[in-house]
């Protein structure tokens, strides 16, 4: 039976199996905080069972709301930032054809706004969006975020202007607080469709909620497959059939305090380079805190292989790798042969391209733990909803209990707020007065 698989054999060179087993009675209490809500964050743990929680009826309206959006839709713009934007974007991007946004006849285009203050993006998107068919999906749970609240401003007058204030409620969808907040009084002002993001559900946790199943929806994709793959790792993480997620929970925290201080997400597939920026948010805000934490990196090989890979090969050596392998390729493409042969590549003609990059990628773990980089690896059966919704519950799960393991709380995020203060400060935002004064004294 196929299963995603946690190989963590490459990294005994440097930390023994008897160090990583000596913290299984930790990684179990961190495991119970996860179920009985005991540690700190209890109040975020929402995650925990949301993929069964969630009704079947919840889906089909979402894919329902999905279905609508693609018919009256050439361009669907999702407006969020942090977990309001990357788990969405990590799927549809391991999802799609690697050139959809070329591919006229492909269906409605999935864009991004909201994640970014670029005025150029905000302009050229604008621009593009002139002779469009567009809606928007705006998520936000207070719907004040500096960063999507003017993306929204922006999009959604255009869009009145567009089609008249009525007609452009009907294309817009709101993913926000089931009772608070700005975007909530918005919504229910103008009639907008609208989503809760639940209290108990982080935003780098939302992914498996409407969150990230209606731009994954709105996109075409099968998000039944999804929470299916979701549901499956959830019952074999938490009745303990499955340990991989602790497994991997107990081998980073060992790799750290024998001083490896960098993780480094590997893919070899370029599908799965969101899939890296969404691991990222994941583990750094959950992990970074008082001093304390794995600093999270994401290369994509074997494009890195030529930029980065000397720094991995030969640098300082507090890191260690976590390889994310796709075991089937959606497609084959075989090398052919050629009579001059003046690439000198004939020795691999008649094989696929996959075939090469599995050796590239093999050649590349042993040549980095021969040169003192830990290496583990997750094997995933192949890039489907299914796999990659087994695959978010992994992480999410594994991020948990290594959270506890570090002796943080791995779902707030104080840290966040600081920026945000001097910024606000800076703009001179009403009830900064004292702030406005202190930073200006200091420029």
């Amino acid at each position: 039976m196929e299963k995603l698989q946690f190989i963590n054999s490459g990294v005994l060179g440097s930390v023994s199996l008897k160090a990583i087993d000596a913290l299984a009675p930790e990684a179990e209490v961190s495991f119970a905080k996860l179920t009985d809500g005991s540690g700190a964050g209890a109040d975020f743990l929402g995650w925990v069972d949301l993929a069964t929680r969630t009704p079947d009826s919840l889906v089909d309206d979402i894919m329902d709301t999905a279905a609508q959006l693609r018919r009256d839709c050439d361009v669907i713009v999702a407006i969020g930032i942090g977990g309001s934007y990357l788990g969405a974007k990590a799927v549809i991007e391991a999802l799609n054809n690697s050139f959809d946004a070329y591919i006229p006849a492909a269906g409605p285009k999935v864009l991004f706004a909201g994640q970014n203050i670029g005025e150029d993006y905000l302009y050229e998107l604008q621009q593009l969006l002139k002779d469009k068919k567009f809606g928007i999906i705006v998520i936000s749970k207070s719907g004040t975020t500096t960063e999507p609240a003017i993306a929204f401003r922006l999009l959604k007058e255009q869009l009145e202007a567009q089609l008249g204030r009525e007609e452009a409620g009907k294309r817009i969808v709101a993913i926000t607080d089931e009772h608070r907040g700005a975007l909530r009084s918005l919504a229910t002002t103008e009639g907008y469709k609208t989503y809760v993001i639940d209290d108990n559900v982080g935003g780098r946790f939302s992914v498996l909620s409407p969150v990230g199943l209606l731009p994954i929806a709105a996109a075409g994709f099968d998000i039944r497959e999804l929470i299916g793959g979701a549901r499956a790792m959830q019952k074999a993480t938490l009745d303990g059939s499955d340990t991989s997620a602790k497994e991997y929970a107990m081998t980073r925290n060992a790799l750290y305090r024998d001083g490896k201080k960098i993780e480094i997400l590997v893919n070899y597939n370029p599908k799965l380079h969101f899939f890296g920026e969404w691991w990222k948010q994941l583990y750094g805000e959950s992990e970074g805190k008082d001093h304390k934490g794995i600093f999270p990196a994401a290369v994509d090989n074997s494009t890195d292989l030529h930029s980065m890979g000397q720094w991995i090969q030969d640098g300082e050596r507090t890191i260690f790798e976590t390889v994310i392998s796709v075991a089937a390729q959606q497609h084959s493409v075989v090398i052919p042969s050629d009579e001059a042969n003046l690439d000198g590549l004939n020795y691999i003609a008649g094989k696929r391209v996959d075939q090469v990059n599995k050796m590239a990628e093999l050649g590349t773990r042993l040549a980095h733990i021969d040169g003192g980089v830990p290496n583990m690896q997750l094997v995933v059966p192949a890039l489907t909803p299914y796999w990659l919704g087994q695959l978010i519950y992994f992480f999410e799960a594994a991020c948990g209990i290594s959270g506890y393991l570090l002796g943080v709380n791995p779902f707030n995020q104080p840290g966040v707020e600081a920026y945000k203060r001097n910024m606000f400060a800076l703009l001179e935002k009403p009830g900064y007065e004292k702030e406005t004064e202190a930073i200006k004294a200091r420029l």
